[in-house]
Parts: structure tokens; C-alpha cells; sequence
């Protein structure tokens, strides 16, 4: 008798426990359940933050640096710039001879002991373009070519802006021997840094006189020496 009243005991322990569990588990359960439902909505003010920081989303839009802008044109930089003639590191490129229409005029005032001619190159050639220092200049003469010298100063360089000009001047002196001098035929003129030449006609005076052959008795005077205009 005692000991199957041991053995009722135990078992009604046994029940009691695995009661207990069940309850304690259907608890769990339902906690699970209502946390579920709860952080299945998500949080408001994160996605508010995601949308306003703009993560992943296009709204900035431009490409910064060297990427192409809306007009299909490179902003990674600049190249030359062919109305303004500047090259690649930023400076003006030198004038160049089949740029210039080359002009001569006699500019000898009434008094003076000595002719003058003056040159003009004026800017043809759709962009602006830089000058400094002195051109070439070569006389055709009756017996033979004639350089002139270099006298004065270069200027500072200057830019010749398309379809203005600037002059310089020749001086030389006159023919006062009452001989038949030195016959001059043509005049040749170089642009400062360049090789090809212009061949104009002479403006001033007939004649040179005749010297004793130590020096050129013509001179070239700078870029500008003649004034700079229009």
C-alpha cells in the first residue's frame, strides 16, 4: 500500500511540473508573438532619417571634378581658347606672318634731317596674338640688299587684340650729296620670331646717299615705336 501511494505521489509531481512548463512556454510564446508584431512596423524616424540622408537615392544629381556636364561638354578642364588665341599653359600665341597684312607709309614731317618710314601689321587672323622686340628689315637697293640696324629699346610684348594694329618705324637718312646716291627698289620686313617675309614697295625717299660701308645707315626702331591704333 505505501508504495503505490509513493508511486500516485510522484506521478501527480510529474504532472505538475510538465504543467508548469507548458505554461511557462505558451508565455514565452506569446511574448514573441507581441514583440513580432511591434518591431514589424519598423521604425518612423529611421526610415525618415534614410529617405532625408538621401542613401543610395539620385537627388544630389551633378557629377563633380571632370565629368560631363548637361551640354556634353567636358568640365575636367580647358583647352585653347581659338577666339582668344591662348594655348594650352594660358599665354597668347606670337603673331604670325600670313596673319598680318603688312603696310608701309612715308612718315617724314616737313624739317626733319632724317626720312622716316613707318610699318604697320595689322591683325588678320581671327585671334588675338602677341608682338615684342623688333622686326626684320631688309632694303633692296641698287646695289644689293641693305639690312638696317636694331636702335632703341624693345618694348614689353603686347598683345594685338584681332583687327587692330600696330607700327614701327624706319629712319634713314636723306639724300643731300647732290649725287645720284644709292637707289632704293624694294623694302622686305619680317614679323618679330618669324622666318617668312613681305616684300613691299618702298615709300620713302628715292635715294640713299653713298656711304663709306662701316654700318648700316638705316634703322629699325621696336614694336610700337610708331604708335599702336586701330
Amino acid at each position: 500500500m505505501r508504495s503505490n501511494t509513493a508511486v500516485r505521489a510522484t506521478r501527480r509531481r510529474s504532472l505538475r511540473v510538465a504543467a508548469a512548463a507548458l505554461a511557462v512556454a505558451g508565455s514565452l510564446a506569446l511574448t514573441a508573438c507581441n514583440d513580432e508584431d511591434v518591431t514589424g512596423q519598423g521604425d518612423p524616424s529611421a526610415a525618415s532619417s534614410e529617405s532625408s540622408s538621401g542613401g543610395g537615392s539620385g537627388s544630389g544629381g551633378s557629377e563633380q571634378g571632370g565629368g560631363e556636364d548637361t551640354s556634353g561638354n567636358s568640365s575636367g578642364g580647358q583647352g585653347t581658347n581659338a577666339g582668344t588665341g591662348s594655348n594650352e599653359s594660358g599665354k597668347t600665341d606670337k603673331c604670325r606672318t600670313d596673319e598680318l597684312e603688312v603696310t608701309a607709309s612715308d612718315s617724314t614731317i616737313d624739317g626733319d634731317t632724317e626720312g622716316s618710314v613707318a610699318v604697320t601689321f595689322k591683325n588678320g587672323g581671327g585671334r588675338d596674338c602677341a608682338m615684342s622686340g623688333f622686326a626684320g628689315v631688309d632694303l633692296q637697293t641698287s646695289e644689293g640688299a641693305l639690312s638696317a640696324k636694331r636702335s632703341g629699346q624693345p618694348a614689353d610684348r603686347i598683345i594685338l587684340a584681332d583687327g587692330k594694329s600696330v607700327s614701327f618705324s624706319i629712319s634713314y637718312p636723306m639724300n643731300d650729296s647732290g649725287g645720284s646716291g644709292v637707289r632704293i627698289t624694294g623694302l622686305v620686313v619680317t614679323p618679330p620670331g618669324e622666318t617668312k617675309s613681305v616684300t613691299l614697295d618702298w615709300p620713302g625717299a628715292a635715294t640713299l646717299p653713298v656711304t663709306d660701308g662701316s654700318g648700316s645707315p638705316v634703322n629699325v626702331h621696336p614694336i610700337g615705336s610708331a604708335g599702336q591704333g586701330d
